[in-house]
């Protein structure tokens, strides 16, 4: 029976080891293992499986002394002459074509060695599950002609319908499946049966993709007209295209300013050429809203989040794999779509802090795409109104170029920002505010909601109430399994640790001195959520938060309901916040400014610069203009002025000093080991131990590389685990790397104790 050519996503970039002419010769494949497995392991390509087998494939493999089956990835082929006469052979070839093209598989070993983890670890993240898995996929029969047809068919007398059954598969350009070519030739699967055992048919069987719902079509949008920032803008990005080669640009433009017309034009230019964008987004719920936007202008658009189940992500994958699909959206880990035309990356909201992974491998979306735009020699293109400091020190160093629309479309102001003091205002009420919306911002609301408009509030804590405290005694009721406070959840009637979901029934009473006069203090979305529908009857409000957008599709059906008109307030977290389009927004209140400025973090009071600045851009995006609040207790807190001033220049100036003072991202690099454990002493040791290794290695570099720790964690115990850290930081990432892997290799834990590495690190909690 013959068999089909071996179809693959990627062109190999080197012949096939099979292809050598000295028969002395052998073809090794380099496996890679899947987990934190370390290490390359090479294995003899057997004759029969050598035209099935290409770099990205997954292979059965026998490892270790036992020869127990395992899968590992094929990441490199070579035809070599030395080969031991021990080594061991491949036992099978796992996919029917390569899920990653040499150009990712060099990617992947970037990753691992650059954030500190296995290869395998990185390979098993790029490669979704549903991929590997081969989800919403089922097995089919598909029929082909042998190659010497035209001599059978001489030699066989046909019945007429059977003549004209071979006729239809011949002339068909695709392979047929056994019911197409039944429906095709309006006959049974007798005929067909009676072809394939007579050899005029080739059967073979494939997996292919079970039906599923199409979305509906969306109408064409034309392309708006730019204003004269936009088209220089646009301009800089084609002079870059056109070049062939890579450069990173900066695209700083204030809230409303139009940069996704600009990314979308951009793309439409590289697509006449035939080539593929990816554009990261931050949240999943500004998702739905880029996809409209990207399906109104191209013909196809493939999605690839979290949220999507293994099947759906399975076949986007597939789709973009094609290369036929122009454009790929998505969070994160879209950065990884298997695009073999690939032109362009776009990150928009550059700055977020979930382009962060935060587990193994933590990588960081913008520096991966940095690296995979610089070896396949493409623009990347990076948006925010608000860049990370590090993006923004980069371009005025000339590494990135910077592109500025400071102004918004339409030249439409930027809203007017009024701070409240609420020190002040507790001052007024004799102690104590009546609850979290300050006279101001009532005032204001009450105007805005008369006038037809709507209303977005921020508060940037889920829950009921943040604590819970007894009066009497003092006691704080805590998670016994971490070392911070249980947040109420007063819908649910439980008290839930946020951090590992510990929770407890509401209580009744102190437990510690059964006083029955406990208090819930502090305030989250849930009481906020209670005192609009209470303060402002009548008035139809929604809440989002991840406790309420939980199941699929949640954030589209809440967004779409705001956006109608049907919702007239929306109250949420830090996911309403950013790249949201509400023409009928006129008023945005920041319930609280302080929540994330006094966190023990150097990037404190940029975080809170830059999610008031990208609140604050969510109104004032239509005629009716707009204004907002914020509320604080730190009015006079740098981030909080700059801000309310629109003036990103302005915070950027006053804090990169006080960076480069202390040697911090972006005048240094850094690395985090967050040392866990489940006794305090045993885990403190060991990490003094690691922190004194590390001091020995960089001794030699002075005091160009500072090593600060072993200290409590910020969170010092969690889920269990008492958490000590240790942290280098200096000018040359390379060696703070090298460093710290020697001591990982050299170094093994105590009993029980973990080491987190986290190379760049974004959170210091």
């Amino acid at each position: 029976m013959s068999r089909p050519a071996q179809q693959s996503l990627f062109e190999n970039e080197v012949p096939p080891a099979w292809e050598a002419d000295d028969e002395a010769e052998q073809s090794v494949a380099t496996v890679v293992f899947p987990g934190p497995l370390e290490g390359e392991f090479d294995y003899l390509v057997p004759d029969q499986l050598r035209p099935d087998l290409g770099v990205g494939q997954r292979v059965a493999v026998p490892l270790g002394r036992g020869n127990r089956p395992a899968e590992g990835y094929c990441v490199r082929l070579e035809v070599r002459k030395d080969v031991r006469r021990n080594l061991k052979s491949i036992a099978g070839v796992v996919d029917d074509r390569s899920l990653l093209s040499p150009a990712m598989i060099r990617l992947t070993q970037w990753m691992a060695e650059h954030y500190l983890c296995s290869w395998g670890t990185v390979l098993e993240a790029v490669v979704p599950a549903g991929v590997r898995g081969k989800a919403g996929t089922r097995t089919e029969r598909i029929l082909t002609v042998p190659a010497d047809l035209s001599a059978r068919m001489a030699e066989a007398k046909l019945p007429a319908k059977q003549a004209q059954v071979v006729r239809i598969v011949a002339e068909s350009r695709e392979p047929m499946t056994v019911a197409d070519l039944a429906r095709a030739a309006d006959c049974r699967e007798g005929p067909i049966k009676a072809l394939v055992k007579k050899g005029l048919l080739v059967l073979d069987r494939r997996r292919a993709f079970s039906p599923v719902d199409q979305l509906p079509p969306t109408s064409r949008v034309e392309n708006l007209i730019l204003n004269a920032d936009q088209q220089k803008a646009l301009e800089a990005i084609h002079s870059v295209l056109h070049t062939g080669k890579h450069e990173t640009i900066l695209l700083r433009g204030v809230t409303g300013s139009g940069k996704t017309e600009v990314y979308i034009q951009a793309i439409q230019e590289m697509v006449r050429f035939g080539r593929q964008a990816i554009v990261l987004v931050p949240e999943i719920s500004l998702t739905p809203q880029t996809v409209e936007r990207f399906r109104s202008r191209f013909d196809e658009v493939a999605v690839l989040h979290s949220h999507l189940s293994d099947s759906e992500r399975h076949r986007h994958w597939e789709r973009i794999a094609t290369g036929k699909v122009p454009v790929v959206v998505g969070a994160r880990s879209a950065i990884f779509a298997p695009t073999p035309q690939l032109g362009l990356i776009v990150i928009d909201e550059e700055h977020e802090s979930s382009f962060k992974q935060d587990s193994v491998p933590r990588y960081h979306a913008r520096d991966v795409a940095v690296e995979r735009a610089r070896a396949e020699q493409i623009p990347l293109v990076l948006g925010s109104a608000t860049p990370a400091l590090e993006s923004y020190q980069r371009a005025v160093e000339g590494i990135y170029r910077l592109i500025e629309l400071p102004r918004r479309v339409e030249n439409r102001p930027m809203p007017g920002v009024r701070v409240v003091d609420l020190r002040q205002e507790v001052l007024a009420r004799k102690g104590a505010m009546a609850g979290s919306i300050s006279r101001p911002l009532k005032q204001q609301m009450d105007q805005v909601l008369t006038e037809g408009g709507q209303v977005i509030l921020l508060l940037n804590r889920r829950g009921y109430s943040t604590h819970i405290q007894c009066p009497h005694c003092g006691h704080v009721v805590r998670c016994p399994l971490c070392d911070i406070a249980l947040t109420w959840h007063k819908h649910d009637s439980i008290a839930l640790c946020h951090h590992c979901d510990f929770q407890i029934p509401t209580l009744k009473g102190c437990p510690e001195c059964n006083f029955e006069g406990i208090r819930y203090n502090g305030a989250g979305t849930q009481k906020v959520e209670a005192e609009v529908r209470a303060r402002f009857p009548g008035v139809p409000c929604l809440r989002m938060d991840t406790d309420t957008m939980q199941s699929p599709g949640s954030h589209e059906r809440a967004l779409a309901r705001f956006r109608s008109g049907e919702i007239r307030i929306l109250l949420g977290t830090q996911m309403i916040a950013k790249g949201h389009d509400f023409p009928n927004v006129t008023l945005v209140g920041v319930l609280n400014a302080d929540t994330a400025l006094n966190l023990p973090d150097f990037r404190a009071a940029e975080r809170t610069f830059q999610l008031l600045v990208q609140v604050s851009g969510r109104t004032g995006r239509s005629d009716q203009g707009g204004k907002v609040i914020v509320q604080t207790f730190s009015p006079d807190h740098p981030a909080v002025q700059a801000a309310a001033r629109h003036d990103y220049t302005g915070f950027a100036t006053g804090e990169l000093p006080m960076r480069k003072m202390f040697g911090y991202p972006p005048y240094g690099e850094m690395i985090r080991m967050v040392i866990r454990g489940p006794k305090a002493e045993m885990t403190m040791e060991w990490a003094g131990h690691v922190a004194s290794e590390l001091k020995r290695l960089l001794a030699v570099h002075g005091e160009k590389i500072r090593i600060l720790g072993p200290v409590p964690a910020a969170i010092a115990r969690l889920r269990e685990k008492f958490r000590f850290q240790v942290q280098l930081l200096g000018p040359d990432g390379a060696v703070l790397r090298a460093a710290m892997r020697e001591v990982m290799a050299a170094i093994k834990p105590a009993e029980d104790v973990e080491a987190i590495v986290d190379v760049d690190p974004i959170s210091m909690l």
